[in-house]
């Protein structure tokens, strides 16, 4: 491996939504870029559709699209996902997003469900690796 395929560059947004807690929004290395996860909130940190799996799982991954369209990738060049859900009942309502918001061919897919995300009033996290250009 040459100097460029090691070193590690840090993806960040304005406003880095992760800053204050020192988390990286992504990591690119080595012609990936890895995806810290993303929930249902906006760039203020506040919780969006309280209550609402659909709203937060669209809030969600529109906030995993902006991190990858950051770090020179997209929604369509992710290669493995992992979804974590407080409530495996929102498990047919993902399928139909995943399909709306993923391309064939679908990526890797680990999903888990947890009693409890960061914040309380979370329903789903994602996070990807992805191919970058």
């Amino acid at each position: 491996m040459n100097a460029s395929t090691m070193r590690r560059e840090r993806v960040t947004t304005e406003p880095d939504w992760y800053e204050p807690y020192n988390i990286s929004l992504a990591i690119k290395a080595g012609g990936l870029v890895y995806a810290s996860g993303q929930a249902g909130f906006d760039t203020d940190g506040s919780t969006v559709g309280n209550g609402d799996f659909e709203a937060q799982a669209r809030q969600a991954f529109a906030n995993l699209n902006t991190v990858l369209t950051q770090a020179g990738s997209s929604l369509a060049d992710v290669v493995k996902v992992t979804i974590l859900l407080t409530d495996m009942s929102n498990l047919d309502k993902l399928v139909e997003l995943r399909a709306e918001y993923f391309t064939k061919p679908y990526p890797a897919d680990t999903l888990l469900e947890v009693s409890s995300l960061a914040q309380p009033d979370w329903q789903i996290e994602i996070d990807a690796i992805a191919l970058t250009h």
